[in-house]
């Protein structure tokens, strides 16, 4: 019940963990955290347990979450079948369903959301086999642990077939550095598509479902750069995008915050993968949304009702990634938010987010992506 839970337990300890404790403290409740690195940003909000003390992170927590989708499945099942707990949200199996993406995309096909055409790939001839099918350019990925552009390789002409195999073919055995389990590879086909989009959405334990609008996302070198909120123009796809995600929530009986990320076809939408947790596509939420993606994922883990998930202001969230800017010239420039990781300054890593809240951001975005050069 409801005024049972006093302590929330997240696995994992970054920026989401932080954030989500965050919001928590807002509604009265505390979070501990399950994490093995050091000086994790979490930490600044409660209690970091090692692996090595689940035990004594379980005794803390009166209920289970998590904000990174590598977790191990086996520890999340523990958690959600413990007896004396309040179980594990979302479940393990959206867990063990976006830590495959063959898996995912054959859900996705289940369920009649639409993907690229893919094959499975266990070996150079079926690579070389899987380019014969789809035709090139393709992309061929890691079809576990690959994340912000990592584990995936661009294949434009024949050539690349044996460099691709060398670059990602130690995953199928398990050598790779990416993930220590053997698994298949996923060879995608190309398509062409205008635009990167998401759409986040959160369902509660009665089933009730909320959906944020959809955002328009920009990368850089295979990270999140920047998210647009709400994405132009594309209002006529909303439809198409609630019902692919509230398919796969109600699927899957999964209770918290859910992403889909998608891509803009002259078809339609193309769906590309889920991530189980609030996402860094739903930043800006926190200024500009009534109700944030990290306060509805802790109303619905906690059995609270879900908040309003319209937008209350434009907005444009943009990553800081690699070095911090000067705070002084940031914050002279009306309507900007920041928000610190406090972590170390380190090349590709993710170390805070801005966010601009404004009718015509366009202007303060373009200063602050110069100071961010």
């Amino acid at each position: 019940m409801t005024s049972t839970i006093k302590t929330i337990g997240i696995l994992g300890g970054g920026q989401l963990g932080m954030m989500l404790a965050q919001a928590a403290l807002q509604l009265g409740y505390r979070c501990v955290f399950l994490e093995d690195a050091d000086n994790a940003p979490a930490s600044l909000y409660g209690q970091v347990f090692k692996s090595h003390e689940l035990d004594k992170f379980i005794a803390a927590s009166d209920v289970f979450t998590l904000e990174f989708e590598n977790t191990p499945v086996d520890t999340a099942r523990k958690l959600g079948e413990l007896d004396n707990k309040g179980g594990l949200f979302p479940p393990a199996d959206a867990l063990q369903i976006a830590q495959d993406r063959l898996a995912e995309k054959a859900l996705f096909n289940q369920l009649n959301i639409n993907t690229v055409p893919y094959l499975s790939v266990s070996s150079l001839d079926e690579l070389r086999n899987a380019c014969q099918q789809l035709g090139l350019p393709l992309v061929l990925k890691t079809s576990r642990g690959g994340y912000d552009g990592k584990g995936q390789f661009v294949i434009k002409t024949a050539n690349d077939i044996q460099t691709a195999w060398h670059e990602l073919g130690d995953a199928v055995t398990g050598q790779g550095g990416l993930t220590s389990t053997p698994a298949p590879l996923i060879a995608e086909g190309f398509i062409n598509f205008s635009r990167e989009v998401s759409i986040i959405a959160v369902r509660a334990k009665n089933g009730d479902i909320r959906y944020y609008p959809l955002v328009e996302n920009h990368h850089k070198n295979g990270i999140l750069a920047k998210t647009i909120a709400p994405a132009d123009n594309i209002a006529y796809l909303t439809e198409q995008a609630q019902s692919n995600i509230g398919k796969i929530l109600t699927h899957l009986d999964y209770v918290g915050v859910l992403t889909l990320e998608l891509f803009v076809t002259e078809s339609g939408l193309i769906a590309n993968e889920i991530a189980p947790r609030v996402h860094n596509s739903g930043h800006w939420s926190i200024e500009g949304a009534y109700c944030s993606q990290f306060e509805n994922h802790i109303r619905a883990v906690t059995g609270l009702p879900l908040g309003d998930t319209q937008i209350a202001k434009p907005s444009v969230m943009l990553n800081v990634i690699g070095k911090y800017p000067d705070i002084n010239q940031l914050l002279s420039i009306d309507g900007v938010h920041f928000h610190h990781y406090h972590k170390s300054e380190r090349t590709g890593r993710k170390i805070g987010h801005i966010t601009i809240t404004a009718d015509e951001p366009n202007a303060a975005v373009a200063a602050i992506e110069q100071l961010l050069d």
